[in-house]
C-alpha cells in the first residue's frame, strides 16, 4: 500500500528540485523517492553511540599480547608450547 507523503518547501527549492528532476528525466515524485532511498542508504544502520559501546566492551577484555613481530614468528614456527 502507498501513502502520501507532504513535504513544505520554499519556492526557490522547489525550482531547484523540479529542474534536478528534469536533468534525471524523472518527475519530481520519483526525484524525491530516489532522493529519499539514497539519504536512507547513506545513513548509519547503527547508532554511533552503540557503536562506541561494541568496542569499549571489546577492549576490555584481557587477552594475552605480544609484540607483533614475536607474535609473527611463533605463527611462523607453528605456535611452539
Amino acid at each position: 500500500m502507498s501513502k502520501r507523503l507532504q513535504v513544505v518547501v520554499d519556492d526557490a527549492e522547489l525550482r531547484r528540485f523540479q529542474r534536478a528532476a528534469r536533468r534525471q528525466g524523472v518527475n519530481l515524485s520519483e526525484w524525491v523517492r530516489r532522493a529519499l532511498r539514497e539519504a536512507e542508504r547513506s545513513s548509519p544502520s547503527t547508532a554511533p553511540e552503540r557503536k562506541i559501546d561494541a568496542i569499549r566492551a571489546a577492549t576490555s577484555h584481557d587477552f594475552p599480547t605480544t609484540d607483533i613481530d614475536e607474535m609473527l614468528a611463533d605463527i611462523e614456527r607453528g605456535y611452539p608450547g
